[in-house]
């Protein structure tokens, strides 16, 4: 039986098929959940058992190469290497406060209290840092 694939999509969203990929695939990056030295699966693979054109897992692991989670080499495929976590720019922080202000907006309108939203952040950062420290 075959591994089951490492993100899922969700193909009626409005995002991008690519942006969800690389959305899940940053997480399990930054979680350590993917370790340096790992294999990801292949384009066509993950791709096959997305329901996606190729071409989409091509851009997000290229997309995440350029961030420096991944080393693609033709014929053997992504792999995981270690990175320095990078200082965040000032463009980076204002685009995070944009990003987040407009989530946090949305979440509003649709009813989440601010209890559940602060509630949903405490898990996703354990999630997300793990005993790391910043």
């Amino acid at each position: 039986m075959p591994d089951p694939p490492i993100v899922r999509i969700d193909l009626g969203s409005g995002a991008p098929a690519y942006a969800q990929i690389v959305a899940q695939i940053r997480a399990l990056l930054v979680s350590g959940a993917l370790e340096p030295g790992t294999r990801l699966p292949t384009v066509r693979q993950l791709a096959v058992d997305l329901g996606v054109h190729h071409n989409t897992v091509a851009l997000a692991y290229r997309t995440l190469a350029e961030e420096g989670w991944l080393e693609l080499r033709r014929g053997r495929g992504a792999v995981v290497v270690a990175r320095e976590g990078p200082r965040a720019s000032a463009r980076a922080q204002a685009e995070f406060s944009q990003h987040l202000e407009g989530l946090l907006a949305k979440a509003a309108a649709d009813g989440l209290s601010s209890k559940a939203i602060a509630r949903e952040f405490r898990a996703l950062g354990r999630k997300l840092w793990k005993g790391k420290t910043s």
